[in-house]
């Protein structure tokens, strides 16, 4: 690898690494050090780099949605560390160009393939966590992952309206919603509609051409209707079931 090459990726990445060697070492595929007669490979670097970042996102997520159920946080957590998640990362910084790569690999497409790409990226967090410690690598992590982050909260959100709902109301409802479905229609044009119930109550409507498309639409409304009575009740100090929160009313 060329000094020019390293001091690219130092730049993208926006950190001097003091052990320069360490970064080589993260940049070299095994299948390069395979063919250049068995040179030491990024894996262990690699390795390392996964079990760093799962902990960094942890804590960045854990304490970003406090009010976030242990299931939620695991799946925003699953999402942002996903091989394509980190493969996209990896292409905004150019690894893809400095990866050492066999020319088996190189023939192939080898420097944009996802797996590689979300490798070499591991393998230089466990490198930088070597050559600068949990502080500089959580730096790191949180500047290159806080937009991916928002936007997995907010496609999650916008797009799953059945696990936002069941989230919050077992969170703070101690109750989970069931859906009711009626169907209408021949079935090459089938119609589909759900009803969405929590606790007793009705909520929500929706339908679609499919069951899931009605459902998603009935957690959608019922979502939409916990959230006004959540900033109607916030005010008096009740939680979504009435009950009076910390400062709020005493039960009558």
């Amino acid at each position: 690898m060329t000094a020019a090459a390293t001091a690219q990726v130092q730049a993208a990445l926006q950190i001097q690494f003091s052990r320069p060697e360490l970064l080589e070492l993260a940049l070299m595929h095994r299948s390069y050090a395979f063919e250049a007669g068995g040179l030491p490979t990024n894996e262990r670097l690699e390795f390392l780099g996964d079990a760093v970042l799962g902990l960094v996102i942890t804590d960045l997520i854990f304490n970003a949605y406090p009010e976030a159920s242990a299931g939620r946080l695991t799946k925003i957590r699953a999402a942002a560390v996903n091989t394509r998640s980190l493969a996209e990362i990896a292409r905004g910084l150019g690894l893809g160009e400095q990866v050492r790569l066999g020319r088996g690999e190189e023939q192939s497409g080898g420097r944009d393939k996802d797996s590689i790409l979300a490798d070499t990226l591991e393998a230089i967090l466990g490198a930088i966590f070597i050559d600068k410690g949990m502080a500089g690598t959580a730096e790191l992590v949180t500047r290159l992952f806080s937009d991916l982050l928002e936007e997995v909260v907010t496609r999650r959100e916008s797009l799953d309206h059945k696990t936002s709902l069941q989230e919050l109301t077992a969170g703070q409802l101690s109750s989970l919603p069931t859906y009711e479905l009626t169907e209408e229609g021949p079935d090459h044009e089938k119609r589909f509609t759900a009803a969405v119930t929590v606790g007793g109550e009705m909520l929500g409507r929706g339908s679609g051409r499919s069951k899931k498309e009605a459902e998603q639409g009935a957690a959608g409304e019922a979502l939409a209707v916990l959230k006004r009575r959540s900033a109607l009740t916030s005010a008096s100090g009740e939680d979504l079931d009435g009950h009076a929160g910390p400062g709020g009313a005493p039960e009558r």
